[in-house]
C-alpha cells in the first residue's frame, strides 16, 4: 500500500486534536476547507472513516482515536530525531520559554549582554500566555511559576529557584500629586487595577492589614504587563511584582506605597531536562539566567 502524504497525516492529526477543521485551519495556516479536503482524501485513500461529522460537530470514529494515537507517537519520535540531527549538525538553538511579563521586565533588559557575551549562540525565546507552570516538551530551557514543580519529585529535569513571588501596591508619581495616599485607608479613595488571572490579590494583601478594601473604582486587564502599565498612565493603584517591577521602582516611574508585601507562595523556577544539561550553549544560558536572576547567586 502507498503510504498517505504527510501533509494530510498532519492535517489529520492537528483537526483529530482540536476536534474542529476551523481551529486546524488556523494552526496550519490554511482554510477549513483546505482541510477537510485532506481529511476526506485520506480517508479515501485508508478506506477508513476518520471523523463523524455533525451539523455543528465532529468527533472520531473508534478507527480515527487509534489512528491518532498512533501517528502522535511517529510524530513525536521524528521531530525528537529532526531534533537530535540539528543539534548534532547543525546551529544549536536554544529554546527559552518564559511567562511575558518576566520576559518584558527582567530578561529584555539583560538580553543584549548575553549576545554580546556569546554571539554564536542561536536563542528562541517563546513567552507563554497565561502562567507556566509547567516544562514544556519543545522548550530546553523554561522558568515557570509554581508552589512547588513537579520536576523537583522527578529524575528527569534539574531545577533552580531563582526568587520568590511576591507583590506591592504601587502606582505613578503623578497620581499621588493628584490625590495622596498616606494610609492603607487612602486606597478606598482610588481605582485599584486588578489582574485578571489574580482577581483576590487585593483583598488578600487587605487581610495582612486588617481592612476591608471598598475602592472607588476597579478596572481589570488580562496581563500583569498591562495592568503595570495602566499604573503609571495614572489609572489607579496595581498590585506589582516587587522583583519584576524593580526596573519601574528605580526608574521613578512606579512608586512603591506600603512595605508590606503579598507572599504569594509561589516562585519562579528555571527548569530543564538532564539530558539537555551539558549541550554547551543550554548549560551557557542555564548559568547566565542563575547569574542574572537567582536572589541566591
Amino acid at each position: 500500500m502507498r503510504l498517505p502524504s504527510l501533509k494530510f497525516l498532519k492535517t489529520f492529526q492537528v483537526a483529530a486534536t482540536r476536534l474542529s477543521f476551523k481551529e486546524a485551519a488556523d494552526e496550519l495556516c490554511i482554510t477549513p476547507s483546505a482541510v477537510s479536503h485532506q481529511v476526506k482524501g485520506l480517508e479515501e485513500q485508508l478506506g477508513v472513516a476518520l471523523f463523524e461529522r455533525g451539523p455543528s460537530s465532529l468527533t472520531l470514529t473508534e478507527a480515527g482515536e487509534s489512528y491518532v494515537r498512533h501517528l502522535e507517537k511517529v510524530f513525536s519520535r521524528l521531530e525528537a530525531v529532526t531534533e537530535q540531527l540539528r543539534i548534532r549538525y547543525g546551529r544549536d538553538v536554544v529554546r527559552l520559554h518564559i511567562p511575558p511579563f518576566f520576559a518584558t521586565e527582567m530578561l529584555l533588559p539583560r538580553l543584549p549582554s548575553l549576545l554580546e557575551a556569546r554571539p554564536e549562540m542561536d536563542v528562541h525565546i517563546n513567552t507563554v500566555a497565561g502562567t507556566l507552570e509547567t516544562h514544556p516538551a519543545e522548550a530546553d530551557l523554561s522558568i515557570v511559576v509554581d508552589t512547588s514543580p513537579e520536576e523537583e519529585h522527578d529524575n528527569d529535569h534539574d531545577w533552580c529557584k531563582l526568587f520568590s513571588q511576591t507583590f506591592v501596591p504601587a502606582c505613578s508619581p503623578t497620581l499621588l500629586q493628584r490625590l495622596p495616599i498616606q494610609t492603607v485607608q487612602d486606597l478606598n479613595k482610588h481605582t485599584l487595577i486588578i489582574h485578571e488571572a489574580r482577581r483576590d490579590s487585593w483583598q488578600r494583601w487587605a487581610q495582612t492589614h486588617g481592612i476591608d478594601l471598598r475602592p472607588k473604582s476597579i478596572v481589570r486587564f488580562d496581563s500583569m504587563n498591562t495592568a503595570a502599565e495602566a499604573a503609571e498612565h495614572g489609572v489607579g493603584v496595581a498590585l506589582v511584582s516587587s522583583r519584576l517591577g524593580n526596573e519601574r521602582f528605580a526608574e521613578g516611574t512606579l512608586v512603591k506605597l506600603f512595605d508590606r508585601e503579598l507572599e504569594t507562595g509561589e516562585s519562579y523556577y528555571l527548569i530543564l531536562r538532564r539530558e539537555d544539561a551539558e549541550r554547551p550553549n543550554v548549560k551557557a544560558l542555564r548559568q547566565w539566567l542563575i547569574e542574572e536572576f537567582s536572589v541566591s547567586a
